[in-house]
Formats: structure tokens, sequence, C-alpha cells
């Protein structure tokens, strides 16, 4: 299989940069992992958003220890057979220590249990037009799985945060796609995302009429990859690029047919006219196959990156800018 073994977070350590879990006591937390974190500078607070499952990932890595269910198999309670999300906000030291964390609260929209999936997953943080948004994707539509994008309106309080509006993003007409997820909300675009990496494709969501359209729309050009997933927030670089984190799932099967995947990253950087202009060498953070980024943000000289490790573990790698540049651009 031709996926890259570049270690990211070693390299990053090497270049003065450093890695941090992210970890709260486990009676705090409802289920057995914490994984996949997005991170966001919302004025002088840095925020991290944890999604917290009820289940655990089984991964055969290497592919020596194969379960009878096969390499990559969901493990989860005998008394739940659905598969369960709650995030907690992290308010960050800047020693990349969690100084304080709330579950947040969604009492007032009750999850449906329709399918298999519950809650709102992998969600990036973002705030545009003074309101603090996670925004993930949430599939109870119906028994089948269909999933939407969704703005989830959060608000801290003295109680803790508090989700107190839910907005389900409709495809761009006719809106009969099964399932849009990992679109990657445009930091300085409120209410843009890029839906499709290559060829780009940009949606606009309008919060008033619960509409979304097609902004801009590339066409697809070579780059030597398979599909590029998305990843983070969309952020600038500089005065002239915006880029962000993808991903790529190579997908296979075990010797006894059973569904298997390798996780690979690459930095992608657009210009101002979302022309892409470069894509980096493809990485893993530490050389496990199942891996997932989901956040970065610039903070002081540096840009901090999330991901998550296995759908067990979480992270945040801290690495210089400059560091970030050359990896990029050489």
């Amino acid at each position: 299989m031709a996926v890259d073994e570049l270690n990211f977070v070693k390299l990053a350590i090497q270049n003065k940069g450093s890695i941090h879990p992210l970890i709260i006591p486990s009676n705090e937390i409802k289920g057995p992992a914490l994984t996949n974190p997005s991170i966001y500078l919302d004025g002088d607070k840095l925020l991290v958003n944890l999604r917290n499952i009820n289940y655990t990932l089984y991964h055969s890595e290497k592919r020596k220890f194969e379960h009878p269910w096969g390499p990559l198999v969901y493990i989860h309670p005998e008394s739940d057979l659905r598969l369960r999300t709650w995030n907690i906000m992290c308010e960050m030291n800047d020693d990349m220590s969690i100084k304080s964390y709330h579950r947040i609260d969604t009492s007032k929209f009750p999850d449906k249990e329709l399918w298999e999936f519950v809650g709102l997953e992998d969600c990036r943080i973002v705030r545009w037009n003074d309101k603090l948004y996670t925004t993930g994707v949430r599939r109870d539509l119906d028994t089948i799985g269909t999933g939407r994008m969704e703005l989830s309106e959060i608000e801290f309080a003295e109680s803790g945060v508090k989700e107190v509006n839910q907005h389900r993003i409709p495809s761009p007409p006719p809106d009969q796609e099964y399932c849009n997820k990992n679109w990657m909300p445009i930091l300085d675009m409120p209410y843009h995302y890029v839906k499709w990496t290559n060829g780009t494709e940009i949606v606009k969501y309008d919060i008033e009429t619960n509409t979304t359209e097609t902004v801009i729309k590339k066409d697809w050009i070579d780059l030597g990859t398979i599909d590029l997933r998305g990843g983070s927030q969309i952020i600038p670089l500089g005065d002239n690029y915006r880029f962000c984190l993808t991903h790529e799932t190579y997908l296979t099967k075990s010797d006894a047919g059973r569904k298997d995947g390798v996780y690979r990253h690459r930095f992608v950087v657009w210009d101002k006219d979302w022309n892409i202009v470069k894509i980096s060498r493809q990485f893993s953070f530490m050389n496990a196959e199942i891996e997932f980024a989901v956040g970065m943000v610039e903070y002081k000289g540096d840009y901090l990156i999330t991901f998550g490790y296995q759908d067990n573990a979480a992270y945040l790698v801290r690495v210089p800018k400059s560091f970030v540049e050359e990896f990029v651009f050489k």
C-alpha cells in the first residue's frame, strides 16, 4: 500500500515543537475514550472541544491480531448498542494543559436515536458573527444513517456550557446526498465551508432561510493523490493564502475479507481565488493507521494542531510557524 510513514510529531519535536496529551479524569467522562479534538482561539481564550465516546475502537495495527469480526471493530457496552458521542469544551493554559472543562449541556435538544450513531460528531470550533459554534455531523434524520452538517450554537454560563440553538445544514439543492460530513469551516468567511477540497467547492449556509448554495466550484486537478477529505478549519496563511489539514483514507480488506483502513494527512494551500497552489507531503502524526485531525490554529508564533489517535486518545502538537511553512512549501 503506497502510504507515507513520515512521523510528523517526531519531526515537530526535532524542530522545537512539543506534544501534549489531552486528558480528563476518567470519573468525569461518560465513556471510555476522548478523541478527535478541535481547537480555536476565541479572543484571549484558547478553547479545545473533546469528543467523548461510549465505545472503543479495536484496530489490529500491523494486522497481526485480528478480531473475529475483523481488524477494525467498534466495541460498545452490551447494554447499549448505539455509538454515542458527547462533547466537552475545555479552556487551555498557555502551557497546553487543560485549565477547565465542561460537558456541553444539550438538554434543550434531546438526541434522537433513530440510527446507530448518536450525537454531534467531530466538531470543529468557530465563531461567526459574534456567535460561538461547534460544527460537525449528526446522523439522526432517519433509520439508515443519513447525515447532515450542523451548527450548534453554544454559550458559556456560570453553570457551564450550554447548547442554545441547533441549525441543521441542508446540502445545496436538490439536497439528496446521503451523508455530508467533514465540511471545513472557513474562519474568516462567516457561514462558509469547504465542502470538497479537489475540485474545490465552497458552500454558504444562510442561517435565516436555512438554505445552502454553492458559491465557488473549481475543476478537479491531478495532484497525484486520492480523494482529499475534510479535516481542520480553514485558516489564513500569511496575507495571500489560506490553508488547512486534510485526510486521505485508504480502505482495504483483511485476509478474511473484513473492512480495514489507513488514514494519512496533508496540508493544502489555496490562494485568495481558491486555486490550490500547494499540497504538502503525506504524513502520519505518530505512525498509527487510524488518526484524524479536526483542529488547527495560529497561536503566539506557533501552530497548534489537534488530532485523535485510534479513536482512543486526544493530542495537541505545538510546532513553530516557520517549520510548518517550510514543511508545506519546500
